[in-house]
């Protein structure tokens, strides 16, 4: 049992699912309401043997704490710029990369939100790669992967599928999350 396993298990999670055995993937993490996200999301994907990369607002890569996002799979993006580019940043990444298995939280912040961003869907459409949705159910202290959902949907339709997968999942602060709005 690897320590990632280990420090799971004794803070109570139980891990349920597996992965496909895809070298490419976007993976939806939610609900995302708290920093203890990030920490408990990262430990299941270890336990699952991935080592996965995450988009990070550039202003917490400043020294030391900078190093250690990196080394844990941090790709720092700045946010609110248009210019950017920065769906065809993560395909390039995609592109450059035998295994790559980029986690996006879709609400793009641990506050409520009503609108999901849509770049997980443009990045995993235009990379040509499946979105993975996983959960971290708080109110049963399970995290894993649910489904596999082809970037090929209309937008509507994969909004209604992850809907549908988070139903019944409670965030570390439930009254912060809220289900995407499909059409």
């Amino acid at each position: 049992m690897s320590w990632h396993t280990r420090v799971l298990k004794s803070l109570g999670w139980t891990i349920e699912g597996s992965f496909p055995s895809y070298k490419k993937m976007v993976i939806i993490a939610a609900p995302h309401t708290s920093v203890w996200d990030f920490v408990n999301g990262w430990l299941a994907l270890r336990h699952f043997g991935l080592k996965p990369k995450f988009i990070i607002k550039h202003e917490f890569f400043f020294f030391p704490i900078g190093i250690l996002l990196r080394k844990l799979g941090g790709i720092p993006i700045k946010r609110g710029n248009i210019h950017n580019n920065l769906v065809e940043q993560m395909v390039e990444y995609f592109n450059q990369n035998e295994n790559f298995y980029l986690v996006i939280t879709p609400e793009g912040t641990r506050k409520k939100t009503k609108h999901w961003k849509k770049g997980f869907y443009l990045i995993a459409q235009k990379a040509n790669v499946p979105i993975i949705v996983t959960k971290l159910d708080y109110g049963k202290k399970i995290l894993g992967p649910i489904k596999e959902i082809s970037p090929n949907l209309p937008y509507n339709e994969v909004l209604k599928e992850i809907a549908h997968c988070y139903k019944d999942v409670t965030g570390k602060k439930a009254n912060q999350f809220e289900l995407p709005k499909y059409e």
